[in-house]
């Protein structure tokens, strides 16, 4: 294992050396006339000539140390230079920190002597031991000084600036942070030291690229500490902290403790361990150490693009098995605070806010979630967050109800506010930690509000539009039908009219029934296509005989006018129940424009792959202009007392079967309605038999 370790650190330490020899060689060459360019290459090219003589004489040599001491007095020399002529020197107090910096320098040169006199004295004196283990401590003391420099010139560092210092100041803490630790394991335990100095040429290979990175301008300050990667870093490093510690407090055990060692190392196993299982899966002890990884780390409490993200993802979270949007906008807003849960409530059309949903709130309330008309009012004028315990002992305060405050879960009330309007707002419970609200929580909570007011009154909108879309389906159906009820009306009347000349004809009577029960039974059609479970939805489209279905309405209008039915057509794919409509409308218009004495036609034709009716009367006819602008336009009549809705609805009961309406019309000669149809596939079989013969 020696060996093995003798090659690593060897090996490692000329890796390290010829890193910082490189960096510190392309700094010069940039020619550069700042004194902190300068500074950088002599610590570089320190640090370089240091683990190059380690890696050739090993850590036991004489020399070693005092390199060690040389390369951390260069760097600290850069850091003062850095503090004194960066910004942090315009702002901060130079005179105490330097008193800090001569302070840490004085340990390095006591440090040097101290080593410069245990060489001289052999390992048989009984002097030598007691400066080995004092040289150990000023070296840990000269570690924790200089780890207290870097974050001081962290903390002093403009935030804007932070980005072109902070991978240097992070490797020079890592160094020295590694320092400490090997010269703490070597004066509790020194047998196990060897291997720490071997690794530590591999780390400090290491921080070459991380000081290479920071040296490129443009970089550095892109780079923004990941609030995620620091928790679990520090994470990771509490635990390698805790771990050292139980390590430190074995070796104590076992020099103080003598023959009783070992069962207090399995007690303190067994301590250690339980009281690790009961305080790291604790929520409270989680939420502590993220709340004080903010508050030392970060200028701001929140990442702001994190929990925007995450709050527009809770939101938008698509599935089946999704919550509820209310649900989803109360969860989105709580886990901005961590807080454990939170009630939705909406404001209803009386002014109060009503509840609505919650989320992980399984309080029992002793009356519905209300808050009055009053409150929501000036909530709406105020557009304050209310600080529920705050609210308890200011009497000026917003008066709330006692369920707010009555299990001890209310914390804070954020009111959904979108274009000044209070849509609703949000009782959030309180967090894990306990603790008051900051003008950070005040605005994080004041724009997710406002983002939340938002979906909710999309949501409001679209439910809304779906009811006037219901309602517009319905008013379409009923003018249709209004138009149906005004052709039967038309008939009924000409039968009611005849009736007074023809009631003693037996002929007249039976026809007079069978009309009357035809009226009946389109009458129940009409009533039915109101219902709100009718969709306007009819038979299939299926193989049907024109003719069959010209005659059918032909006879049907017979005794108000002549009709005449001529030709024939090939069976078409379509509705009968919505060929009837048309045909009906139609007809009866060609009947309401022709004279008396003027037939009628219904003349059925097959051409292509279509067939179809022509409606042809001779009566007053269209103009062009009317025709184009104004005869499929609904509620648009030339007839006194029309409604303007059959051609149109014609039209559109065509096109949903893949036909068609034409036109042809003169002032004074007439009208010719063409509808044309798609022919079923029997028809174009026997057309296309007909074309073969």
């Amino acid at each position: 294992m020696s060996i093995l370790l003798q090659f690593v650190g060897n090996w490692g330490h000329a890796l390290a050396a010829t890193l910082f020899a490189a960096l510190g060689i392309f700094i010069l060459r940039r020619r550069d006339g700042e004194v902190e360019p300068r500074l950088m290459a002599a610590a570089l090219l320190m640090t370089s000539c240091w683990a190059l003589y380690v890696s050739f004489g090993g850590v036991g040599q004489s020399l070693s140390g005092w390199g060690e001491s040389v390369r951390n007095a260069a760097w600290l020399l850069l850091m003062f230079v850095m503090l004194r002529r960066g910004p942090a020197g315009r702002t901060g107090p130079i005179f105490a920190i330097g008193l800090v910096y001569a302070a840490v320098v004085g340990l390095l040169m006591l440090q040097s002597f101290t080593d410069f006199v245990a060489q001289q004295l052999s390992d048989e004196s009984e002097l030598h031991h007691p400066l080995t283990l004092l040289s150990l401590i000023l070296r840990m003391m000269t570690a924790v000084g200089s780890l207290v420099l870097v974050h001081q010139l962290y903390t002093a560092w403009p935030v804007r600036d932070r980005g072109r210092v902070i991978l240097l100041l992070a490797a020079l803490a890592a160094m020295w942070t590694y320092d400490f630790s090997l010269y703490a394991v070597g004066y509790f335990a020194p047998g196990h030291m060897h291997a720490l100095y071997a690794l530590r040429g591999v780390m400090m290979a290491l921080l070459a690229p991380i000081i290479a990175v920071s040296l490129r301008k443009e970089l550095p300050g892109r780079l923004k500490l990941s609030r995620s990667l620091t928790f679990q870093s520090l994470s990771v490093a509490a635990v390698a902290l805790y771990v050292i510690l139980f390590a430190a407090a074995t070796v104590l055990i076992e020099l103080i403790a003598g023959p009783y060692a070992r069962v207090m190392e399995i007690g303190g196993v067994f301590f250690m361990a339980v009281t690790a299982l009961i305080l790291l899966p604790s929520p409270q002890l989680r939420a502590l150490w993220k709340v004080q990884v903010a508050k030392h780390f970060f200028q701001h409490r929140y990442d702001y693009r994190t929990e925007w993200m995450r709050f527009g993802e809770t939101i938008g979270r698509p599935g089946s098995d999704a919550p509820a949007l209310g649900e989803r906008v109360a969860k989105a807003v709580a886990d901005i605070t961590d807080s454990s849960g939170a009630l939705l409530l909406l404001r209803g059309e009386d002014g109060q806010l009503m509840f609505e949903t919650h989320w992980n709130w399984d309080s029992d309330f002793p009356e519905t979630p209300l808050l009055s008309r009053e409150v929501a009012l000036r909530l709406e004028q105020t557009g304050w967050i209310i600080d529920i315990e705050a609210a308890q002992g200011d009497a000026a305060a917003m008066p709330l109800p006692d369920w707010t405050k009555g299990d001890g879960r209310g914390w804070a009330l954020v009111p959904l506010i979108h274009f000044g309007k209070l849509i609703g707002a949000i009782l959030l419970a309180r967090p894990p930690i306990d603790r008051r609200l900051d003008w950070e929580d005040l605005d994080m909570l004041r724009a997710a509000g406002r983002q939340a007011a938002t979906y909710i009154s999309e949501a409001q909108g679209q439910e809304a539009l779906s009811d006037a879309q219901r309602f517009d389906e319905f008013n379409r159906r009923f003018a249709f039908i209004m138009h149906d009820v005004k052709n039967l009306v038309s008939q009924l009347s000409l039968l009611a009219r005849n009736a007074e000349r023809h009631a003693d004809n037996p002929e007249f009577r039976a026809d007079m029934i069978l009309t009357l029960k035809e009226s009946v039974g389109k009458m129940n059609d009409l009533l039915a296509r109101l219902s709100q479970h009718n969709k306007g939805r009819t038979e299939e489209p299926r193989s049907m005989m024109l003719r069959d279905m010209a005659d059918g309405v032909a006879r049907s209008r017979a005794r108000q006018h002549p009709v005449r039915v001529t030709g024939d057509a090939l069976p078409v794919m379509a509705d009968p129940v919505r060929v009837e409509q048309i045909l009906v409308h139609l007809l009866q218009n060609a009947i309401d424009a022709s004279t008396p004495d003027s037939p009628v036609e219904l003349r059925l034709f097959t051409q292509r792959d279509r067939a179809g009716v022509e409606i042809v009367d001779h009566g007053t006819g269209m103009t062009a202009e009317f025709v184009r602008r104004e005869l499929f336009k609904p509620f648009s009549s030339s007839k006194t007392g029309g409604f303007g809705i059959g051609a149109f609805e014609a039209r559109e009961l065509a096109a949903a079967m893949g036909g068609r309406i034409d036109v042809e019309s003169k002032p004074g000669v007439g009208s010719r309605f063409t509808l044309r149809l798609p022919l079923a596939s029997e028809g174009i079989s026997t057309m296309r038999k007909g074309e073969a013969a």
